[in-house]
């Protein structure tokens, strides 16, 4: 028998539950399980007036801010929207059938305004992560390290060649933060090469490009994790060169070490965080294991023989080259000692002319110059002690698990859709890293622990 067409007719009374609606396997609520931001609102007390119209709950926008990470809704607007209309949502926010959302323009005021001023999403991030530690997630022994160029949201076609070229009248929120960060390692003092371009909306990104591919505006989203679970424990954005990736994982191991007390005993890293004053830091300051590949440009492609294939001895300070002769930093004593080390902090060890004349392997070792020299970084017990912890098995290790922060990043792009920033200067890239990251360790705590078992009803 043919059912009825329904007809729409609004009930006098419903009873609805928003608690009934939410599915038990819910991603919101193995996350809700964590979010603990009580200590929320304290720390905000005093960026909000005690008098006037009550603000909207500051837990409430972060709660908003959370889901909008975690499903990959970063548009605030639409990220209102859909708080709206799906009840697992509204849920997860606290907000019944009748409660409204807030508008998306409250966001925007708050993000600029006391959210910065008071560093509100590196507490919630740190938060998080002290709840990854009391959950057993972070091991503490092992760290990895390394950055993935996001892009800026700039226009590639649209720059100026320096920023004398700016225009005054158009100076913008990003502008401001790109002025601000001239002197800073992490943007504009990370290095002396001036980019080819500059977008005028936003400064501080990077002109850059990527191997074989085109080149666009972009920063760095720099990861410090723990190699247990692949948990992240810091996190810090900086513009899209090598030397200011080093600086970002220089600053978050030592942040880490205030912060949560986590004192790793090895770190893993790519070549690009080998270079000597890098592993020297890391042996003799922090006294961390580097599992990281030496970057070490001493061997030659011309078929003479390389700094490799001469002998070091720490006792005498001298080298012995191939045929058994020595090599020796002075060849005569000088009334006024001298430090004897170079622009590139490297010291020359130099043979003797008279070795050199007569060896029958001049033409392999030095056949254009009358004597080798071969020269030394004053940082080389640190890449020693690397190269020794490169023939290891807990080496090899390392750089397996290292590719768990490679992951993240693949996980960053493809399931968050963070593959291109919406906010524009470093404050806006230190805002949707730290979101992107705290969406991550809250599904990495959602996934990992269980859930409490259920209590018998009696």
């Amino acid at each position: 028998m043919m059912g009825e067409r329904l007809v729409r007719q609004e009930a006098l009374f419903v009873g609805f539950s928003l608690e009934d609606q939410v599915p038990a396997d819910h991603l919101v609520r193995s996350i809700d399980r964590f979010v603990e931001l009580s200590s929320l609102r304290r720390h905000l007390g005093p960026y909000y007036s005690t008098i006037g119209r009550p603000s909207i709950d500051p837990e409430l926008m972060i709660r908003m801010l959370i889901v909008g990470y975690c499903f990959g809704i970063r548009s605030e607007r639409r990220l209102c929207e859909e708080v709206h209309l799906n009840l697992a949502y509204r849920w997860f926010c606290g907000l019944g059938l009748t409660h409204p959302v807030p508008d998306h323009s409250t966001f925007s005021k708050n993000r600029h305004g006391r959210f910065r001023d008071a560093d509100v999403l590196r507490q919630v991030f740190e938060i998080v992560v002290h709840r990854c530690i009391s959950e057993g997630l972070v091991g503490g022994e092992a760290l990895a390290v390394d950055a993935s160029m996001i892009r800026a949201d700039a226009h590639r076609q649209h720059g100026v060649p320096n920023h004398a070229e700016l225009d005054p009248t158009r100076a913008s929120r990003a502008v401001s933060e790109y002025l601000a960060v001239l002197d800073d390692v992490a943007f504009g003092a990370a290095t002396d090469v001036a980019p080819k371009f500059i977008s005028p909306v936003d400064p501080a990104a990077r002109w850059t490009a990527a191997v074989g591919g085109p080149a666009w505006f972009a920063y760095c989203d720099n990861y410090l994790i723990d190699l247990k679970c692949a948990v992240i424990i810091d996190v810090e954005p900086t513009t899209a060169v090598r030397q200011a990736e080093v600086t970002a994982a220089k600053t978050m191991i030592v942040r880490t070490a205030e912060r949560f007390g986590i004192e790793p005993e090895r770190l893993a890293a790519d070549t690009g965080y080998g270079s000597a004053e890098m592993l020297h830091w890391l042996v003799h300051e922090q006294e961390i294991e580097p599992h990281i590949p030496v970057f070490d440009k001493s061997e030659r492609k011309d078929g003479t023989f390389s700094r490799s294939d001469f002998a070091y001895d720490h006792e005498s300070d001298t080298y012995t080259c191939p045929a058994g002769h020595q090599l020796r930093r002075y060849r005569r004593a000088f009334a006024t000692p001298r430090i004897g080390v170079t622009k590139e902090n490297t010291i020359l060890y130099r043979a003797s002319k008279f070795d050199c004349g007569a060896c029958s392997m001049k033409a392999r070792c030095c056949p254009n110059t009358p004597a080798r020299k071969v020269p030394r970084s004053i940082y080389e017990g640190a890449r020693d002690v690397a190269r020794a912890i490169a023939k290891t098995d807990a080496y090899a290790t390392s750089r397996r698990e290292r590719k768990k922060v490679e992951m993240l990043f693949a996980h960053l792009k493809r399931i968050l859709r963070l593959d291109r920033l919406r906010l524009r200067g470093p404050c806006g890239a230190r805002d949707e890293f730290l979101l992107a990251a705290t969406a991550q360790n809250f599904r990495k705590l959602a996934k990992l622990v269980p859930h409490p078992p259920a209590m018998a009803v009696i």
